[in-house]
């Protein structure tokens, strides 16, 4: 049988059992003192999990409490929810969003219509892996900045010196998204030269595309297949700091069970739903408890050809998978927000005052919006020290006291600067090696 036909019968067999079965969302607000508590009931199909998770968090809603049945062809999911302060949520604008978004008028569109890939004519997407190193968003920024390329939006996360990056850009002139073949193949070259930096031998991987995908989900398939969650040896010095994933085998249910103890945060379980289903497992149960400052999981998964894990190695690399997936978007750092009108090279002259006063960013996001700026920095002392509050303050004044402020901890700053000879070694160092790397990657122009 073709294998377009016989997929095409697939999904309108999907469809039609959707028919049949709509989505039910019931969204309840007096079920609960303290949160808003959403059920949903649906035909079951691969991958459903992750997208009604990635709706609620796309929406900024903080996941209290879960409970997931997905055993057989029948969905039930029970999501308690609350808004960022902790509220229930009552804006019918987004009670609305999630009944349509959830309920019977998506039952004709594909259940990955929301993580799948989507032509822009708006923007390139650049989506970038590769070795961490300090002042490396600096570099790539004044690299797009001199090939006259705007970035609208990007995605910046690094873990286990491993660094994945999805930036959005358009044509500095016109204000769209670049289709010359030429120039694109040039703006890829370059930037993969600066990823490799110094050594040539690294690995690193540029797709210039006018594709449009889910960020958070790609940025974690990008760091998947970069091996980020192999630890390195100094990673194992900070073993009692990793979230505790164990995973058993319940043979008499042929179930992997699959528990998760580490600090909450946001999109939280997402990134851990994501992550399995990206694996190729199946959650047939879960539960979720998110009160207090800690968070407790369970799953019960098999893989997608029906069995559950099947050998040591297996079992800890779902553990290391999982560990990498919680760590990926752990805010390592001082939070600094920028907000202020858009301008050409923004985000080149910001990453480049970084840079030049010793500060590395582990995490970013840029966002652009009706002319303004609204950029998320988390830095560190490029030599490892707590970032000196007197360099804070000058970036400050450089920048714009109004436009840059501190939204970290006050703990994450040192109020007293100790300078010593190794910081100012390796400050120099990291700001001539990027002037090198920039000027290697002008040669190629």
């Amino acid at each position: 049988m073709n294998k377009s036909f016989s997929h095409d019968m697939g999904d309108e067999y999907e469809k039609f059992i959707r028919r049949m079965n709509p989505p039910r969302v019931v969204i309840d607000n007096e079920a609960c003192k303290n949160a808003t508590v959403i059920r949903i009931d649906s035909a079951n199909e691969h991958g459903i999990l992750l997208e009604v998770v990635q709706i609620l968090t796309d929406l900024n809603l903080i996941i209290k409490k879960a409970y997931i049945s997905a055993d057989g062809n029948w969905f039930m999911d029970v999501f308690n929810v609350t808004d960022q302060d902790g509220n229930k949520i009552t804006d019918e604008g987004v009670l609305d969003y999630i009944t349509k978004s959830l309920g019977p008028e998506s039952c004709f569109t594909s259940s990955m219509r929301s993580i799948g890939v989507k032509q822009s004519m708006d923007h390139t997407e650049i989506e970038l892996t590769g070795s961490d190193r300090p002042g490396l968003l600096s570099e790539l920024s004044a690299v797009l900045k001199h090939l006259k390329c705007s970035v609208v939006n990007a995605e910046v996360w690094t873990h286990n010196t491993r660094a994945a990056a999805v930036m959005q850009v358009t044509d500095e002139e016109t204000g769209s998204a670049i289709n010359d073949p030429e120039r694109l193949s040039r703006i890829n070259t370059l930037l993969c030269n600066v990823l490799r930096g110094s050594n040539k031998s690294s690995l690193a991987k540029t797709i210039v595309s006018n594709s449009v995908t889910h960020t958070d989900r790609r940025l974690h398939q990008m760091m998947f297949a970069d091996r980020d969650y192999e630890q390195t040896s100094d990673d194992a010095l900070e073993d009692r700091q990793r979230p505790n994933v164990d995973v058993v085998n319940w043979y008499d249910k042929d179930y992997s069970v699959v528990t998760i103890r580490c600090k909450d945060r946001p999109k939280l379980l997402f990134d851990i739903v994501c992550t399995l289903t990206d694996m190729g497992y199946v959650v047939f149960h879960a539960k979720i408890d998110t009160e207090g400052p800690e968070s407790y999981q369970e799953y019960f998964i098999r893989h997608i050809d029906g069995s559950p894990v099947k050998s040591d190695a297996e079992r800890q690399r779902v553990t290391q998978c999982l560990e990498a997936a919680i760590e990926r978007r752990v805010s390592e750092g001082l939070k600094l927000e920028l907000c202020t009108t858009d301008k050409v090279g923004l985000l080149s002259d910001v990453t480049r005052i970084f840079r030049e006063n010793s500060l590395t960013v582990s995490r970013a996001e840029v966002t652009t919006k009706d002319g303004k700026a609204i950029n998320t920095f988390y830095v560190r002392d490029a030599s490892g020290y707590p970032v000196d509050a007197k360099t804070i303050e000058f970036i400050r004044k450089v920048i714009g006291q109004t436009i840059l402020k501190v939204k970290g901890s006050p703990e994450d700053l040192k109020s007293v600067s100790q300078e010593s000879p190794t910081r100012f070694l390796f400050g120099g160092l990291f700001k001539s090696r990027s002037f090198v790397n920039f000027s290697l990657v002008r040669s190629y122009s």
